[in-house]
C-alpha cells in the first residue's frame, strides 16, 4: 500500500525517459495528489521508435504459432499477477469503482488468447485461379509500428484489444496512455515480460506527443479511442501521412423502452447503461426513449432503482464515484442546467452531492420531458444523466433515436420478436444491444457509424486493421500468355473501325 499523500515518480522498463515536464496526479474524489509522471522527451521518443522498428524486424518474421505462443504467456501472466496495485491506482487516478477496476484488468487475458488464435489461423486467402497453372492467392502482412492512443476511462482493456491485434499481426506497439490514467497503465506493462525487449513500450504525454508519433515515419498505423473533436485530429493526421486509423470516437447512445419492455429488467439494465462508471463509458445510455404506454411507470421503476445507488470514493462501497475532471463536471452541470431552462424536470439528482462535497462528484441524475432541441439530446454528455422523452410508439422511438450525428451504440428493452428484429435492422448504429446493454465479444467488431468513429475493434476486423494484404501470383507452369506484346497484326481496326487482316 502506498501513502496517495506523497508524490511519487513510477518508472518502468518500457519507459525510462525522465527529462519532460512533470505533472502531478490527483485524485479525483479526495482531491489528494497521488503521483507524478513525466512527460516524455522528444529524443526518448526517437530512441523508443528506433528499438521498436529493430525488434519489429524480428517479430514479423517469427511463425504465427510461437507468436501465438508467447501471447498466450502473457494472458498468462495477466491471469496470474495480483492486479490489486493495478486496479488501485486506477480507481485513484480517475476514480473508477475498485471492483470495476480489478474486473477491467481481469478480462484482458481473454484478447490476447483470441488474437494469438485468430492470427494463427487466418493469414490469408487462396482464390479461385483464372487461369491454368497458375496459384493466386492474398497473404497478410505486418505493417511495422503502431501507436495507441487510449482514453481514461477503460485505459487497460481498450488498450489490450488494440495491442492484442497488432502484436499477432507481427507488429511493434507504442502505447501513449491518457495523462489521467498513465500510473496505472504503467504498472500494468508489467505483463509484457514474454516480449522482445523493445518490442512494446509506454510513453506518457499528452497532445503533442500523440502528434509526433503519428507524424513520425518511423510508425504505420494509429489505434485511438476518445472524443469526436479528438478523433477528428487523429484521423485527419493519419491520413495526411497515409496512415491507416481506428478511430473510436464516442457518441450519445440511445435507449428505446417499447410498450412490451419487461419493466424490472429494463429500469435495472437502464440504471447501469446510464450510470456505470458515472456515465463515462463511449457507450453509457444518454438519449431515452420511452414509449407513451408505458413512460411513467418506467420512469418511477427507473428512479427506484436508481435510488439504490451508493455515492462515494471508488475505493469504497460505492458505485458511482468522480467524474474524472473538474471539467467533466462542468460539462455535465452545464447540459443539465440547460435542459431544465429548456423545460426538463428532474425526476432525481440534478446536483452535486452534499454528501461529498470534495471532488468532482455528481449524483445520478433523470430528466424527463426532454425534447429534441436540448442540447443535452444533441452532446455527448459523459456523466450519470439520463434524458428522457417520451414518444408515441416503436416506430418514433426508432427515428428519434436515429436523429444524431453519432452512432456507436444503441439499445432497445422488448419482449416483442417483431420489434427486436425490426430495431436491429432499422438503427443507426454499429452496435445493437436487445434486453442486455453494454456488454461485448471479442468475436464480433466494435466501433461505431456516422461521426462515432471508423473501422472497427475486436474479431477478424480489428486483427485486419494492424495487417495489410499482398496479392501473389505464382505460375509454377510458365508459358508465354497469348495476350503479352507484341499484338498480332490482326488485333489492329483501321480508323473507320474496320478490322485489318
Amino acid at each position: 500500500m502506498f501513502n496517495p499523500a506523497e508524490p511519487v515518480f513510477y518508472r518502468h522498463p518500457a519507459y525510462v525517459s525522465s527529462k519532460g515536464a512533470r505533472h502531478a496526479v490527483i485524485d479525483p474524489a479526495t482531491l489528494a495528489t497521488v503521483g507524478t509522471i513525466a512527460d516524455t522527451a522528444l529524443d526518448d521518443m526517437e530512441a523508443v521508435l528506433d528499438a521498436a522498428t529493430m525488434a519489429q524486424r524480428d517479430w514479423k518474421r517469427l511463425d504465427a504459432k510461437t507468436r501465438a505462443t508467447i501471447l498466450h504467456r502473457i494472458a498468462n501472466r495477466i491471469e496470474a499477477t495480483d492486479m490489486r496495485r493495478c486496479a488501485e491506482l486506477m480507481s485513484r487516478e480517475m476514480g473508477k469503482p475498485y471492483p470495476e477496476a480489478i474486473g477491467e484488468v481481469a478480462n484482458c487475458a481473454g484478447a490476447f488468447r483470441y488474437f494469438a488464435e485468430m492470427a494463427r489461423d487466418e493469414g490469408g486467402k487462396v482464390a479461385g485461379t483464372t487461369q491454368a497453372g497458375s496459384f493466386q492467392h492474398a497473404r497478410y502482412e505486418a505493417l511495422g509500428v503502431s501507436v495507441h492512443i487510449m482514453p481514461f476511462n477503460f485505459p487497460i482493456l481498450l488498450m489490450c484489444w488494440t495491442v492484442a491485434a497488432s502484436l499477432a499481426s507481427g507488429n511493434a506497439c507504442i502505447i501513449k496512455p491518457a495523462p489521467a490514467t498513465t500510473l496505472s497503465t504503467l504498472e500494468f506493462m508489467r505483463v509484457f515480460e514474454a516480449l522482445p525487449d523493445g518490442l512494446i513500450a509506454c510513453l506518457p504525454g499528452g497532445v503533442g506527443l500523440s502528434s509526433a508519433l503519428i507524424a513520425s515515419p518511423k510508425t504505420h498505423a494509429v489505434a485511438f479511442t476518445g472524443s469526436v473533436a479528438a478523433g477528428k485530429a487523429v484521423a485527419m493526421a493519419a491520413a495526411a501521412q497515409m496512415k491507416p486509423a481506428v478511430i473510436e470516437a464516442g457518441g450519445s447512445d440511445p435507449m428505446i423502452i417499447t410498450a412490451h419492455a419487461p419493466l424490472d429488467v429494463a429500469a435495472a439494465g437502464a440504471v447501469t447503461a446510464a450510470f456505470h462508471m458515472s456515465g463515462q463509458v463511449c457507450t453509457s445510455a444518454e438519449r431515452f426513449f420511452v414509449v407513451d404506454a408505458v413512460h411513467d411507470a418506467f420512469v418511477a421503476k427507473f428512479a427506484t432503482e436508481t435510488k439504490r445507488l451508493r455515492i462515494g470514493n471508488g475505493l469504497t462501497r460505492a458505485e458511482i464515484g468522480p467524474l474524472v475532471s473538474e471539467a467533466a463536471r462542468a460539462k455535465v452541470i452545464r447540459l443539465v442546467e440547460d435542459a431544465k431552462a429548456a423545460g426538463a424536470t428532474v425526476v432525481l439528482g440534478g446536483k452535486i452531492p452534499d454528501t461529498e462535497p470534495t471532488g468532482w462528484f455528481y449524483e445520478p441524475t433523470i430528466l424527463v420531458n426532454c425534447t429534441p432541441d436540448m442540447a443535452i439530446m444533441n452532446e455527448e454528455c459523459f456523466g450519470p444523466v439520463a434524458a428522457i422523452m417520451r414518444v408515441k410508439d416503436f416506430n418514433e422511438a426508432i427515428e428519434r433515436a436515429n436523429d444524431s450525428e453519432f452512432g456507436l451504440g444503441a439499445s432497445v428493452f422488448t419482449t416483442s420478436l417483431e420489434e427486436a428484429m425490426e430495431a436491429a435492422d432499422r438503427l443507426e448504429a454499429g452496435m445493437v444491444w436487445v434486453n442486455n446493454p453494454l456488454i461485448d465479444n471479442d468475436a464480433l467488431p466494435f466501433g461505431g457509424w456516422k461521426k462515432s468513429g471508423l473501422g472497427r475493434e475486436l474479431s477478424k476486423l480489428g486483427l485486419d486493421a494492424f495487417r495489410r494484404s499482398k496479392m501473389v501470383i505464382i505460375d509454377h507452369k510458365p508459358v508465354i500468355q497469348g495476350w503479352w506484346y507484341p499484338y498480332p497484326d490482326d488485333w489492329f481496326f483501321d480508323a473507320e473501325g474496320r478490322k485489318h487482316v
